[in-house]
């Protein structure tokens, strides 16, 4: 399995738990040395960005999960996330599957709290949020997510080729097949690359 977006290693270290061999990607050096310090046999990190993955495609699965790699643009005025998807799809064998989460637009919108600023046109929420490093500093900083609809990630995953197996509301940690609605903060795309005869390369 691939986790791109894999931050300090949490899905990784827990499939890794459960018998799969994971290789997790990340742009951030100081969640690859978490991720190694704390990781079980079976699971390898490797720095590399989501939008240029530094893998050959001989996955069985891909994920991106709580805004891994997926949802977080580079540039709030183009969110990249297309190219991410097309990478991860590019990164499994012919019916291999990719599962990733985004926030939902429906959600953020109808939650809109004082420090978000939504960009309509983009799709982009911007937030001033704070975090808090190992030694205890605290810093302030702008966080823009990308926002998205079913349909939006549907028509993500067509141009990169992929089938959508299923699309659901959840909240994050807690994956039930819950058709989309208004009330829950993330969407959930299950999608799998066709077994033969795919474009992809």
């Amino acid at each position: 399995m691939l986790d791109v977006g894999c931050g300090p290693g949490r899905h990784a270290h827990a499939l890794a738990e459960r018998g799969c061999r994971v290789v997790g990607v990340d742009v951030a050096e100081r969640f690859l040395r978490l991720a190694a310090e704390e990781a079980p046999p079976g699971a390898w990190f490797v720095r590399g960005d989501g939008r240029q993955l530094p893998v050959r495609p001989a996955f069985d699965a891909a994920i991106s999960l709580c805004q891994g790699g997926f949802g977080l643009p580079r540039r709030p005025d183009r969110p990249d996330d297309a190219d991410v998807l097309a990478e991860m799809a590019a990164a499994v064998r012919p019916g291999g599957l990719v599962a990733l989460s985004a926030f939902s637009s429906y959600f953020q919108l109808r939650h809109l709290e004082d420090s978000d600023d939504f960009d309509a046109g983009a799709g982009v929420n911007r937030e001033r949020t704070s975090v808090r490093n190992e030694a205890g500093h605290e810093a302030e900083f702008d966080l823009w997510t990308a926002c998205y609809t079913p349909r939006e990630l549907r028509l993500l995953a067509a141009a990169s080729g992929l089938d959508v197996v299923g699309l659901w509301s959840v909240t994050p940690g807690r994956y039930e097949r819950r058709p989309p609605d208004l009330d829950h903060p993330e969407l959930l795309m299950v999608a799998a690359r066709p077994p033969t005869g795919s474009s992809l390369a």
